[in-house]
């Protein structure tokens, strides 16, 4: 059997290295269409903060390694433009303008996803960076090296935004954040978002929501951000404002097209083509709270499904439940965290949501260093559920929310939850963790 893998990061080599070795005769080829695969995206922002870091630390494996030690047929450079479904062969062009062809009898689409540059005069210059790929990561440090950065924009206050707002502050770089919605965090609880509001005006970062963008120019080798009321001036500029998925190649070739413009996939990631499966930042999934389809580009998430499409095409029954769209960064001296939906989408999605912000210790109250943790959690006032919960402070943030993750997989309510035995001993937590505290508050309300 032909297995065929497009794409070489995370969802297509932990696809690769998974099929091969539960079939070890398994015919493999992987076409990425950049020289870089297997390495850590999500540890860009933090490298960057380090100019004395090497990049190249953040590859987990080299291509070498695929194709020597686990005889994974990787093809660098290899960009995919067609998917030809009936005659089961992809074809594209190598990064030599050379024109190639593979056939498959099973296909893995991994594209993954595509940062949003604004389509506005000036956004093509090469000052203008994302921040998805380790080659953009390379871009942005050798850019900030050679032009002696002093002052960046930021356009979009997301989480990699966030994450380079701290990475370009740490290397003592002025920066500006604008977005055009006017609501700072609009995924996060009004008091939670104020907090990290706070923490990055403590650090001058200044930022510029609800100013919609005009264009870009650059004059003497610095840009000029015009906005409608505002213009803003720096050396570099960082579009954080989000990703689309990669799923051009295979809305084409006919296959189901999703949330987001994501590709459709089930359970075991097979698409609308029973011989073509996708996972990663290009494929949507099921949501554990809501039951419905969502579109969640996160590195859990890829990496596992790139799992689960292995197993199942080497003859293995392997469902993915889904995900709760749990997340956390740092930002400054702050861990931000979430998991589940929001008040918002709850109402969307037919709940009736409670929520309850609680302001609590890291620690026991007698422990000397302890800090304040904020938390936003939510229940369904008709089933009593827990649909999600939010969480900022200086600590004890990171890995606590992983206790609510588990309790959304498992469909938990808040009074099933606010039940759980949890750890405690003075230097981490309250004897009545901050999860339980919050819990039990939720509860009084949900009650009334």
């Amino acid at each position: 059997m032909k297995f065929l893998i497009i794409g070489g990061d995370a969802a297509g080599m932990s696809a690769a290295s998974r099929a091969k070795r539960t079939m070890p005769d398994l015919e493999i080829t992987v076409l990425e269409k950049t020289r870089d695969v297997s390495y850590s995206a999500c540890g860009m922002p933090y490298n960057i903060a380090e100019p004395e870091r090497d990049i190249e630390e953040l590859v987990v494996r080299k291509a070498s390694v695929f194709r020597e030690k686990q005889g994974i047929n990787l093809l660098t450079g290899h960009e995919v433009t067609l998917i030809s479904p009936d005659t089961k062969k992809v074809s594209g062009l190598t990064d030599k303008g050379n024109d190639f062809e593979v056939s498959y009898d099973k296909l893995f689409i991994a594209t993954g996803g595509t940062p949003i540059i604004p389509d506005l005069p000036g956004f093509d210059h090469p000052g203008v960076f994302a921040l998805k790929s380790l080659d953009d990561g390379r871009r942005i440090k050798t850019y900030i090296k050679e032009k002696n950065v002093k002052k960046a924009i930021i356009i979009g206050m997301g989480y990699i935004g966030l994450e380079m707002c701290d990475a370009l502050r740490n290397r003592s770089i002025e920066v500006v954040m604008v977005k055009p919605g006017p609501i700072f965090l609009p995924w996060m609880a009004e008091d939670l978002s104020d907090v990290i509001r706070s923490e990055l005006e403590s650090h001058q970062v200044n930022l510029f929501p609800g100013h919609s963008i005009q264009k870009l120019s650059l004059t003497d080798g610095r840009f000029s951000l015009k906005c409608e009321d505002l213009t803003l001036e720096a050396d570099m500029i960082l579009a954080a404002i989000g990703i689309t998925p990669n799923s051009d190649i295979a809305q084409q070739a006919g296959l189901g097209i999703s949330v987001n413009d994501s590709i459709a996939v089930n359970q075991k990631l097979m698409t609308s083509d029973e011989n073509i499966y996708a996972g990663g930042d290009c494929a949507d999934a099921f949501h554990v709270v809501t039951g419905q389809k969502v579109w969640v580009p996160l590195a859990l998430r890829a990496n596992r499904a790139g799992w689960a499409a292995a197993d199942n095409i080497c003859g293995k029954n392997a469902l993915l439940p889904g995900i709760a769209g749990t997340a956390v960064f740092k930002v400054f001296d702050l861990e931000v965290a979430r998991t589940g939906i929001t008040e918002k989408e709850a109402i969307e999605f037919g709940f009736d949501p409670v929520g309850v912000a609680v302001k609590t210790r890291s620690r026991a109250h007698a422990h000397p260093g302890s800090k304040t943790i904020h938390i936003y959690i939510i229940g369904d006032q008709k089933t009593n559920r827990l649909l999600g919960v939010q969480m900022v402070g200086n600590e004890g943030v990171a890995h606590r929310i992983n206790a609510a993750a588990v309790a959304l997989h498992g469909r938990m309510t808040v009074e099933q939850f606010s039940e759980t035995d949890l750890a405690y001993a003075p230097p981490f937590g309250p004897v009545w963790d901050p999860l339980l505290t919050s819990a039990n508050l939720l509860l009084k309300k949900l009650k009334k």
